[in-house]
């Protein structure tokens, strides 16, 4: 089985992924911006905003953004997972949408 030497980085969005995104990034950057030892990670998620915030159709990443954007949208969804688990039909109607966007998004970086 052959490994591609280089991997293609750009994504495209649509209008709706690219608002859940840049408030998913937000509030992971917020969050992370009080520990002094995230500071890469914080650097990463502030790039990612300034990239999505721009009006292009498809969205050029790096690596390291793509596997943190990626492993925290991970972690999100097993979160939410686990909260839909365990709580009444009222907040899992609430968390449903949520949680299908999420999906959607990594299957986007999946592709």
């Amino acid at each position: 089985m052959k490994r591609k030497l280089f991997k293609n980085y750009e994504f495209e969005f649509d209008t709706n992924q690219k608002k859940v995104l840049t408030s998913f990034a937000k509030q992971s950057s917020k969050q992370m911006a009080t520990d002094d030892r995230l500071v890469k990670e914080v650097r990463i998620f502030d790039s990612i905003i300034e990239k999505l915030e721009i009006s292009g159709e498809k969205i050029k990443f790096t690596k390291d953004e793509k596997t943190k954007l990626v492993f925290q949208l991970k972690e999100n969804i097993k979160h939410l997972q686990k909260t839909m688990d365990k709580s009444w039909w009222i907040k899992k109607w609430f968390y449903k949408s949520m949680l299908s966007q999420y999906v959607s998004i990594l299957g986007v970086f999946e592709e």
